[in-house]
């Protein structure tokens, strides 16, 4: 099946209206908890990194106290989290950045974010949008694999899928389709099973039954 232009706009319609009230997972106070969850989610799932950073934040909610407790100190707090080491690693870069050249703030610059360790593309877009305001596409497993199966936007890397969810979505809505894919394919498109019979989208989707 084609998928022209008319039928991505009736999508991106359809997603509007179904998860018209879709929010974040992640639970933060602020930019500096968002990008510690954020960089937290990665393989791992967003109620386990809320029960991981209710803690972690009850005892450290800044980066100076997250310097001040220590590498072996961050890793415990985190351990359940997933690739613990890594993410504890580039957390303590991220927080000894902050702390020396911004004031121990999270810089509004995208340039700034993408340079902090452990930050790609996937999460300064999510921190762009949601902390700052900005017109932004983070493309996390699940928008890679639901724009791909409905080709509203196809490529093999999630820098290509953003490029073209950038010229099928409307800018002004942007970052609110994060939240529609997000949860479509965490609720309808899911990556092994997907729920054809139950999708919004089924009479439009190329990939309908072919999963």
């Amino acid at each position: 099946m084609r998928v022209t232009k008319k039928v991505r706009d009736e999508m991106v319609r359809i997603l509007s209206e179904v998860y018209k009230d879709a929010r974040p997972a992640l639970q933060f106070r602020n930019p500096f908890e968002l990008l510690i969850a954020v960089i937290l989610s990665a393989q791992c799932t967003d109620k386990r990194v809320n029960v991981t950073t209710a803690r972690l934040f009850a005892r450290a909610a800044t980066p100076e106290a997250v310097v001040a407790m220590g590498l072996p100190a961050l890793e415990e707090e985190i351990r359940d989290c997933g690739l613990f080491r890594n993410k504890a690693k580039n957390i303590m870069a991220t927080c000894e950045a902050l702390t020396a050249n911004y004031g121990g703030r999270v810089p509004e610059d995208y340039d700034a974010l993408l340079k902090l360790p452990g930050v790609g593309r996937k999460t300064a877009n999510v921190v762009s949008s949601i902390a700052f305001g900005r017109a932004a596409i983070a493309v996390d497993t699940h928008v890679f694999r639901v724009a791909n199966r409905l080709r509203l936007a196809t490529g093999e890397t999630p820098l290509e899928v953003e490029q073209g969810l950038q010229k099928a979505i409307p800018k002004e809505q942007w970052s609110a389709a994060h939240h529609w894919l997000i949860w479509h394919g965490r609720k309808i498109c899911k990556a092994r099973r997907p729920l054809c019979g139950e999708c919004p989208l089924a009479a439009l989707c190329p990939s309908k039954g072919k999963e």
